[in-house]
């Protein structure tokens, strides 16, 4: 969306992103507390040992969405070893709680439209507070328009974006690897200032070319242990 990203193509290389989204069968909370304790260290446990071959993101939706609880953002070199993460979820005791309620994929790419823009998660800046995650899709009519005239909108929509200097962009894209077009990752520290630069790009041209940008889900950074704490 705002400023499809860019940084150079050798940075961005085989780079894929992997947004899984879940929800927790309401057994987990009656289970003992022991047994939640000694589920939480062994789930910890793996999302550490798995950071040491990709990038993986834990994130809580609890109480934000009906259909997720928890979000994994995982980057990675490979679609596979995404794969082999998400089934290594799934032979844990908290897995065995858990049903995949969305999953988005994308990768890295340039932007035709700005070479100025790294996405976020390939600097070393921390994650934010808030991460903002939706899929993105535009109209056939957008892509069959000249490019100039294309340009020439998207350097609008680039320009709201760089009013909110605050919020982090992550856009990737999804073309033949998912149903939608692009994915969209913002990260910031205040989800007023968010509201706000949305509120701004609806009023830009290339809204005009928007077919789908939902569901739009709001997810919260935390660090595994205190994200699967809050599951109850």
């Amino acid at each position: 969306m705002a400023g499809e990203s860019s940084t150079s193509e050798e940075s961005q290389a085989k780079t894929f992103l992997n947004f899984s989204f879940f929800k927790v069968d309401p057994k987990w909370r009656w289970l003992n507390e022991i047994g939640k304790e000694e589920a939480a260290k062994e789930f910890t446990n793996l999302v550490e040992v798995a950071n040491t071959k990709i990038n993986v993101r834990t994130y809580s939706t609890l109480g934000l969405r009906e259909d997720s609880d928890l979000m994994f953002w995982m980057i990675s070199d490979s679609i596979e070893k995404t794969q082999v993460m998400t089934s290594k979820i799934y032979s844990t005791v908290l897995g065995k709680y858990l049903m995949q309620s969305y999953v988005f994929l994308s990768a890295a790419r340039p932007s035709v439209y700005s070479s100025k823009i790294t996405p976020g998660f390939m600097t070393n800046e921390q994650p934010m507070k808030y991460c903002i995650v939706y899929p993105f899709v535009k109209s056939r009519e957008w892509y069959l328009l000249p490019f100039d005239e294309r340009k020439k909108m998207m350097e609008e929509h680039i320009m709201v974006g760089r009013k909110f200097p605050q919020i982090r962009l992550n856009t990737t894209y999804s073309f033949g690897l998912d149903d939608q077009d692009f994915m969209l990752a913002f990260e910031t520290m205040d989800l007023i200032s968010f509201q706000e630069l949305i509120m701004q790009l609806r009023e830009t041209q290339v809204s005009r070319y928007i077919i789908r940008d939902t569901p739009m889900i709001v997810c919260v950074y935390k660090e595994v242990e205190d994200v699967i704490k809050s599951l109850g």
